[in-house]
C-alpha cells in the first residue's frame, strides 16, 4: 500500500478502507519513534471495539505504547506474521507489518481520520 492512498490517526495508525472492511498498521514514523520493536500484543479476533480503545500494545527496545482502535467495528483477522517475527512493523510498516482488519460499524469515523499531507503537518509538529 501507498502512503498517500492511506487515512492516519493522532496515535500514529494508518488506515486502509475497502468498503464497510478495514486495515490498519502502524506509521513508519511510528515504528521509527519506537524503534526495534520486540513484542506486539494483538486483541482477540471477533472482538467489539470502539473508536480510540485500547486494542493492544506495541513493545520496543525503548518503550511500550498502547495500540488504540482507530476506528469502531469487529476485530476480523490479526497478523499472525507479528507474533513471532514482530519486527516486520519496522521492515514493511505499509505491507507484511499490518496488525489488524476489522469491520467497519459507523463509517462516519472515517471523517476523524487524516490524509498524508495532514498527517505529515501533524507529525511535524511532534518533533
Amino acid at each position: 500500500m501507498k502512503p498517500e492512498e492511506l487515512k492516519y490517526t493522532k496515535d500514529h495508525l494508518w488506515v486502509y478502507v475497502e468498503g464497510d472492511k478495514a486495515t490498519a498498521g502502524l506509521t513508519d514514523y511510528a515504528q521509527q519513534e519506537l524503534g526495534d520493536i520486540v513484542f506486539v500484543e494483538m486483541p482477540e479476533v471477533g472482538r467489539e471495539v470502539k473508536k480510540d480503545e485500547t486494542i493492544g500494545t506495541v513493545e520496543s527496545v525503548k518503550s511500550v505504547s498502547d495500540i488504540l482502535a482507530p476506528l469502531s467495528g469487529k476485530i476480523i483477522e490479526i497478523n499472525k506474521v507479528l507474533e513471532d517475527t514482530p519486527e516486520t512493523i519496522n521492515k514493511d510498516p505499509y505491507g507484511e507489518g499490518w496488525v489488524i482488519k476489522m469491520s467497519v460499524s459507523n463509517p462516519e469515523e472515517l471523517k476523524d481520520l487524516m490524509n498524508l499531507e495532514a498527517y505529515n503537518k501533524f507529525t511535524e509538529t511532534e518533533r
